[in-house]
């Protein structure tokens, strides 16, 4: 089992029954470790597999690890505790919904679901949207939950979150009232269910002896507080993870979880896997270097047995087009030399660097696909199919019932929903229950919309699953709707691709032939026995188990293969991939590292984990791009170089001749392409803020009298001292960026700011 991985593999996977941290680098081969530590536990007899409970970040990974699992071992996999926080907190609220204050058939709200919660609580409570926008409100929910907070608990020092609390009480009400939780509330609810229920939490602290986490450094607070909690009885905890690649600070990580795991459990038990097994020297020194900048780390160096390679490619282009024509040329001559499409990544800090690269690949005719796009459960046209599915399951589910209730049209506009929301409220019941008493022509087009749900309600008690799903496409007017639109033929190829999901995911789960909307009475496992409820579990009905799987699945990133094309995608959505042949773009201050990130040192420390997840996706050769000027929001801006091409020591690195960039020579501009290398245009051991020479003689604006420049040191009457990154506009609608020394980053209108040339 253990033929063929290296010592430091070998020492993790064969740990006695203790807790550890296995600090793994990119492409260590630490799914390997995590799959093979498992299938070491269970075949050497050291635990039972229904003790052992493996937490991942994405159901992909997991589905990946039980298969992993099942041709290593001869064992049934299924009745094993693996998945994501979300699935394994759902897993545990269905087994225990009284315990945890839920109905049995409650539903899960995805993110666009929760918005939509929102925007409508927002309305019926008439409180101002522009004041409290509803991602904000969003996004403050959420984050309050993933510290473990309700609504009590949190502090408010001001009117305006004081404001937030009330609306969060408000949220909490309207959930409970439907029936419905988010993605934050599965986890809070099942961490409060083990908090409070004694013998509950005993229970499963008794049954799970070894805790495996993968991802660690994805970890939020709430989760490593459900972790710890789950592991209270004495569970061996094994944590894998790379605090280098510790990029979701925006969803709520907190990369300090694992320096934390390290004093509260590893106690200096630490195995660094730093064999790398995908890219090759030049690419893995660079990234060392690189990370090296960031001072809140705990530590490791990737190398490899694979030789140097090619060092890194660099150009430095006039302007994003002629950046992506470059790139453009570059990917037609790697693919007349054999490159495959699909082995290409274009990668880019943030979304809108992606149109003129897209527009470039397009143009030429070059097929391209943009990974983390619209996937499966979140078109249009699925989502108001599983809309139809959970008011089956949960007719008092309002998100659900508003997305659908006069789509297909059925004549009830907006006035009437109003009408009804307006009798909800009163009644403080659901939109379903005031359907029965709303007068007049909408009522009657409501309650025969009531009808159809229950009279589809009533056939899922006979059908099965698959049957029921494309019994409610044609039923509820769906299908009519997009075979009427000219352009609805992959709506309705998708609508079927919805009841095959259905087929596969009743197969899997064993639910073949059985009732869609039956909930089946299962008995305990002797792994159960020691449960309080005793006897037997009411266990979702195929048709909520399918809901909740949708609902699971819809965050992920599902890229479609149907054909070779070259990948472009943000860094983040980058992480966990690899290609041949990696482009990094638009490297310059301000866009990356973001613009954002430069006011605070642990913004920087993010910006750069992010580069260093970029640069570690390539195997043979990685590219380095950038452009003088780049049109972003409208306006062309001017920049500086990225300080993590400073970073980078110059012996990987291949800045490319003119004669090297092509696209430029074509256009009568080639001298652009090797002009500012490394060292040209910069004053011996001067700062990348400090220019001895401006970098073109159009990245300059007039005002005035005073023409300012990039790399100008300026003083402002109340910042004080600092220096120009950027520039966009002309004369009296110029704007300047500016790193001042002590207060950090500023854009000021240059027309109004008076400002004082220094040098």
């Amino acid at each position: 089992m253990i033929e063929g991985l290296n010592p430091q593999q070998q020492e993790a996977v064969q740990l006695p029954a203790t807790h550890a941290l296995v600090l793994a680098g990119a492409g260590s081969g630490k799914t390997r470790v995590l799959i093979t530590r498992i299938a070491w536990l269970v075949q050497t007899g050291q635990v039972n597999p229904g003790s052992i409970l493996a937490v991942t970040f994405t159901n992909k990974a997991a589905r990946e690890l039980l298969t992993r699992l099942t041709s290593l071992l001869p064992i049934n996999t299924r009745g094993m505790w693996v998945g994501t926080f979300h699935g394994l907190c759902n897993r545990l609220l269905r087994a225990h919904h009284r315990d945890a204050g839920l109905p049995q058939t409650f539903q899960i709200l995805d993110s666009q679901d929760q918005l939509a919660a929102i925007k409508r609580l927002l309305k019926a409570a008439n409180i101002d949207d522009e004041k409290f926008p509803p991602r904000d409100v969003q996004r403050f929910i959420n984050g309050a939950k993933e510290e473990g907070l309700r609504p009590h608990a949190v502090e408010a020092h001001d009117s305006f979150h004081r404001r937030m609390v009330e609306i969060y009480e408000l949220y909490q009400a309207q959930c409970e009232r439907e029936g419905v939780v988010d993605f934050a509330e599965l986890l809070l609810r099942a961490y409060e269910l083990l908090q409070n229920n004694v013998p509950v939490r005993e229970h499963y602290q008794r049954r799970f002896r070894h805790i495996l986490i993968d991802e660690f450094q994805d970890t939020n607070t709430l989760q490593y507080r459900w972790i710890k909690l789950l592991g209270g009885g004495g569970a061996a905890i094994f944590a894998v993870g790379d605090d280098d690649q510790s990029i979701y600070a925006f969803r709520g990580a907190n990369v300090g979880n694992m320096a934390d795991f390290e004093r509260d459990y590893a106690h200096g038990n630490v195995i660094r896997l730093e064999q790398n097994y995908r890219s090759y020297g030049h690419i893995l020194d660079a990234a060392n270097a690189l990370i090296s900048h960031n001072t809140a780390r705990l530590g490791k160096n990737l190398w490899t047995e694979h030789g140097h390679g090619e060092p890194i490619r660099v150009t430095e282009q006039p302007s994003d087009i002629l950046e992506a024509q470059w790139i453009l040329e570059e990917i037609r001559s790697l693919i007349n030399d054999g490159r495959s499409r699909s082995e290409i990544a274009l990668l880019y800090r943030s979304n809108a660097q992606s149109r003129v690269l897209e527009h470039a690949l397009f143009s030429a005719r070059i097929p391209y696909r943009v990974y983390g796009g619209l996937r499966f459960f979140e078109r249009q046209e699925i989502k108001h199919a599983l809309a139809y599915l959970r008011l089956l399951d949960n007719p008092h589910d309002d998100t659900s019932w508003l997305r659908v209730v006069n789509f297909p049209t059925r004549g009830i506009g907006a006035r009437s929903v109003e009408q009804l929301s307006d009798i909800a409220q009163q009644q403080g019941s659901s939109l379903y229950r005031a359907a029965a008493v709303l007068p007049g022509r909408a009522g009657a087009a409501v309650a025969r919309f009531a009808t159809l749900i229950q009279r589809l309600a009533h056939d899922a008690q006979m059908l099965t699953l698959p049957e029921l799903v494309e019994h409610v496409v044609r039923e509820s007017g769906l299908a009519a709707h997009y075979e009427a639109d000219r352009e609805g033929q992959d709506r309705l190829e998708n609508l079927q691709e919805l009841v095959n999901a259905a087929t596969v995911f009743s197969s899997e789960e064993g639910y073949d032939g059985l009732p869609a909307g039956r909930a089946l009475e299962v008995p305990l496992s002797a792994d159960d026995a020691a449960l309080p409820a005793g006897g037997a579990v009411t266990a979702m009905s195929p048709l909520a188990a399918f809901l909740s799987h949708a609902s699971l699945e819809a965050g992920e990133n599902q890229a479609s293969a149907s054909e070779e094309a070259v990948q472009l995608m943000t860094v983040h959505a980058a992480k966990g991939l690899e290609f041949d042949v990696v482009f990094i773009t638009g490297l310059e201050e301000g866009l990356f590292p973001h613009e954002n990130s430069l006011l605070e040192a642990a913004g920087l420390e993010e910006e750069r984990r992010l580069m260093y997840v970029a640069i570690t996706r390539a195997r043979e050769r990685l590219y380095l791009t950038l452009a003088q000027s780049r049109m972003l929001h409208g306006q062309t801006r001017y920049a500086l170089r990225s300080r993590f091409l400073d970073e980078i020591p110059e012996e990987h690195l291949k800045w490319l001749s003119p004669r090297e960039a092509a696209p430029l020579a074509a256009t009568g501009m080639g001298a652009w392409g090797g002009a500012f290398r490394r060292g040209r245009g910069f004053a011996a051991g001067a700062s990348s803020l400090t220019p001895s020479v401006p970098r073109t003689a159009t990245s300059g604006v007039t005002v005035g009298s005073q023409q300012f420049r990039i790399g100008t040191g300026v003083r402002h009457a109340r910042f004080g001292e600092g220096t120009i990154l950027s520039l966009s506009g002309s004369g009296t609608d110029a704007q300047a960026q500016i790193q001042f020394r002590d207060v950090g980053l500023k854009t000021l209108a240059l027309g109004v700011a008076r400002l004082e040339i220094i040098s």
